[in-house]
């Protein structure tokens, strides 16, 4: 189950259950979207948790950062384990989206987050 966003300033940072596929990743995409809407213009994806990463979630991964990006918005990935920041870099995606060691690293520097009425 997608836990409930956690705001660090402005900026959400979604914890992602320990298993992102087929059956659920719409769902978690939907509720990422959902912030989205509701005006937030950066999200951090907190994978600390994830065990488990299908074709399904990495998409909707790519998907939200595309989201973002057409709203002039930023998506940070933090905490993805070794075995998946390998997969990542050997899908080529860590130039799309690279990822962060922690959430505090991908919440540090010039990573402004802004969500409406927070």
């Amino acid at each position: 189950m997608l836990k409930v966003p956690v705001r660090h300033a402005d900026t959400p940072v979604v914890r992602l259950p320990s298993e992102v596929d087929y059956e659920n990743a719409d769902d978690v995409g939907a509720r990422c979207e959902g912030l989205i809407k509701e005006g937030c213009r950066a999200l951090v994806l907190d994978a600390s948790e994830v065990q488990y990463l299908d074709s399904s979630g990495i998409s909707m991964i790519i998907t939200l950062s595309r989201v973002l990006d057409s709203h002039a918005g930023a998506l940070r990935l933090a905490a993805l384990s070794d075995h998946y920041q390998q997969v990542w870099r050997l899908l080529g995606l860590d130039s799309l989206l690279p990822v962060f060691p922690t959430v505090n690293a991908a919440l540090d520097g010039r990573f402004i987050g802004a969500c409406a009425d927070s």
